[in-house]
């Protein structure tokens, strides 16, 4: 094996049809392009020294991330507070449908000695739903409107004598909503 040791450009040989005084100005010509690109000693100290850091910036920033996260940590308490919300009222509606059902057909066969009984339970259920409209859920029973697939459920539709065509003739079961999102839509019949 031959060794190979580094030449200097200037000791190389120059390229085929070359001639050596071509190198050697191609190599002067670059020395002195860096040269000319090169800042000057004047300048070199200024910019070597190291930059003083802008603490008003640095503060001026560290304040305005730490108030994007307290915003951050706020909006996410306030979801989460609602999602909380929206799901217990959605296990609770069905029991609320059920006890509307049970209180409906009592009345419907009570005697003046149950009259009492249906009427503190009415209570107890009307103060249950004033419960949840203090929190934000609110009844709504869209009689009258026109239909909205968004928020209502059509159960059947049928031709309804001086109700328009598209618009709910009949509630069977009411929707809930909390703020803006629908926690159940309003089960209705529909006017063909």
């Amino acid at each position: 094996m031959s060794e190979e040791r580094d030449v200097a450009p200037e000791q190389q040989a120059p390229a085929p049809g070359v001639e050596s005084n071509e190198v050697d100005e191609g190599i002067e010509g670059l020395a002195q392009d860096a040269a000319a690109e090169a800042p000057e000693e004047s300048e070199a100290p200024e910019a070597a020294a190291p930059a003083e850091p802008d603490y008003k910036d640095l503060y001026l920033r560290a304040a305005a991330e730490t108030d994007n996260i307290r915003k951050r940590s706020r909006r996410d308490v306030e979801v989460a507070s609602a999602r909380g919300v929206a799901r217990l009222a959605r296990e609770l509606l069905p029991s609320l449908d059920n006890l509307d059902r049970a209180l409906a057909a009592a009345e419907a066969e009570e005697t003046d000695a149950e009259h009492h009984l249906t009427k503190g339970i009415r209570l107890v259920q009307a103060e249950l739903l004033s419960a949840l409209t203090r929190v934000g859920i609110e009844q709504f029973s869209p009689e009258g409107e026109t239909f909205d697939p968004h928020q209502h459920e059509a159960v059947a539709q049928a031709p309804v004598d001086g109700v328009a065509s598209g618009v709910v003739a009949q509630v069977y079961q009411p929707g809930y909503r909390y703020k803006e999102e629908i926690l159940r839509p309003a089960k209705v019949v529909v006017a063909a």
